[in-house]
C-alpha cells in the first residue's frame, strides 16, 4: 500500500484535533481508561456528545474501546499517538528551519 501524502495526513490529524472537546478527552485518556458516562460528566457534556466525539476518534485510530460487562472503557492508542506526534513534531520542526 503507498504510503499516505503527509500534507493529507497532517490535515487530517488537524482536523480531528481542531475541536477543544476532542483535546480534552485525548488528554483525559492519558491519564486512564474511561467510559462515556465518565468523560461525558468531566466534560460537562451529553452522553450522546461524548460518544459523537469518541466516534470520530475511533475512526482516527486514536482510541480504542473495550467492553466490560455493560462498560465500554475507551484508552488511547499508543502506537497511533506516537506516530501522530511525530508527524506534528515533524512539521513544526520544518517550519522552524523555513
Amino acid at each position: 500500500m503507498p504510503s499516505p501524502d503527509p500534507a493529507a495526513e497532517l490535515a487530517r490529524i488537524f482536523k480531528v484535533l481542531s475541536v477543544d472537546t476532542r483535546v480534552s478527552i485525548v488528554q483525559m485518556l492519558q491519564e486512564r481508561p474511561l467510559c462515556v458516562n465518565a468523560l461525558a460528566a468531566r466534560l460537562d457534556i451529553t452522553h450522546s456528545a461524548a460518544s459523537q466525539h469518541l466516534r470520530i476518534l475511533r475512526e482516527a485510530g486514536v482510541v480504542s474501546a473495550e467492553k466490560d460487562g455493560y462498560w465500554v472503557h475507551y484508552s488511547l492508542d499508543e502506537e497511533t499517538i506516537g506516530t501522530w506526534a511525530a508527524a506534528i513534531e515533524g512539521f513544526l520542526n520544518q517550519q522552524t528551519k523555513e
